[in-house]
């Protein structure tokens, strides 16, 4: 059977390589076209070794160590590779150290998404949209975690650990992973999102 390319396989910048013959949705292909990524056939051993889709990088500081834990089985059971950047022991950290880990693998296309947490998950978010190419959006309930993907293709999650029992936090995620981008007039809002974010990179601030 031949591999399916979706968008949630399609990296913020740079280059998607895929084996010949691959079959890329459209939807793929909508968001390669408005994310600058070019799609490029290649052999067998031209590929990466994982594909950057399937894997998600987790972090969190001391107040999301726990629930960072808690949830990373939920990933594995999703058939989701796990980038854990750490923190990797209950000890004092600074949330935007982890949070800037997570952006870059995800901004660099290194992995498919991110979810860091922190103790509200306020200040993780703010953290990763420094980084170009993220968009991380704080999600409390299924219902923000459904809208921050199929309106605003978010590729980071942050979760706020002292707000959410870890059930709640499971959902949440399980949503967030298992909603896919809806496209349509959502994506000539991504792309204005996108445009401020390259206005500003222009003028090097």
């Amino acid at each position: 059977m031949k591999k399916v390319v979706v968008a949630l396989d399609v990296p913020a910048t740079g280059e998607l390589r895929v084996k010949v013959g691959t079959i890329v949705t459209p939807a793929a292909r909508d968001v390669a076209h408005s994310r600058g990524v070019r799609i490029v056939e290649v052999p067998d051993d031209q590929l990466p070794a994982a594909p950057a889709g399937n894997t998600v990088a987790i972090g969190a500081d001391h107040g999301g160590f726990r629930l960072k834990e808690t949830l990373k089985p939920l990933l594995k059971a999703l058939d989701l590779e796990i980038r854990d950047v750490g923190v990797h022991a209950d000890v004092a950290a600074d949330y935007p150290d982890l949070a800037h880990q997570v952006a870059e693998l995800v901004a660099s296309g290194a992995v498919g998404r991110g979810v860091m947490i922190d103790g509200a998950g306020i200040g993780s978010s703010i953290a990763a949209n420094k980084v170009p190419g993220v968009r991380a959006a704080l999600c409390y309930d299924k219902a923000s975690a459904r809208n921050s993907r199929e309106h605003n293709d978010s590729n980071v999650l942050t979760l706020g650990a002292r707000f959410l029992t870890p059930s709640q936090a499971e959902d949440v995620l399980r949503t967030w992973i298992g909603t896919p981008f809806a496209g349509g007039r959502h994506q000539a809002r991504v792309q204005k999102i996108m445009e401020i974010e390259r206005r500003y990179l222009k003028k090097g601030m």
